[in-house]
């Protein structure tokens, strides 16, 4: 099986992630965190570079790493991963989000995507690593199980109608 490798955005993904992100986008799950057709790339890319060194931080931002997924060429799906919590993402984001690609799900790639994503979480400070998702994703609830979640709780998100699992990784 071909190695998932994560790596940052480079200026050559352009039209691909944004294809990616188009795709997830109809799962309700935005590839590219903070864009939008007004901004430029370079200005994309930028601001992920600003969050990795937590320089200039937008309100309600952390300092994170935000990574795509790569298999043999082709983006397969992204990671962020956020060495700080707000009150957002204790209660509902989390230490790390991560998406695939539907045409390439059921392959491990979350699975893999997830387990990097820990090691790197660790690498950066965080001991204890919370993982959320939506109640109703089972795929990804077993994602998380798989890299050794334990489920604390259950969260109402105010007005979006939709409950999260909060699972920790020691």
């Amino acid at each position: 099986m071909p190695e998932l490798r994560l790596r940052p955005l480079r200026t050559d993904d352009e039209a691909e992630a944004l294809r990616a992100h188009e795709e997830l986008l109809a799962d309700g799950f935005e590839l590219l965190l903070g864009w939008s057709p007004e901004r430029t790339w370079a200005d994309l890319l930028e601001q992920y570079e600003r969050e990795r060194l937590g320089l200039d931080l937008a309100e309600g931002r952390v300092p994170a790493v935000f990574l795509v997924a790569e298999v043999d060429g082709p983006l397969v799906g992204r990671t962020s991963i956020r060495f700080a919590l707000n009150d957002w993402l204790a209660a509902y984001g989390g230490h790390v989000g991560y998406g695939v690609r539907p045409a390439h799900r059921r392959r491990g790639h979350a699975t893999e995507i997830l387990r990097q994503s820990l090691v790197l979480a660790r690498a950066g400070g965080v001991d204890r690593v919370l993982v959320t998702c939506d109640d109703d994703n089972l795929g990804s609830a077993a994602t998380i199980e798989r890299c050794g979640g334990v489920l604390e709780d259950l969260v109402e998100q105010p007005g979006a109608g939709v409950r999260t699992r909060r699972y920790w990784v020691d």
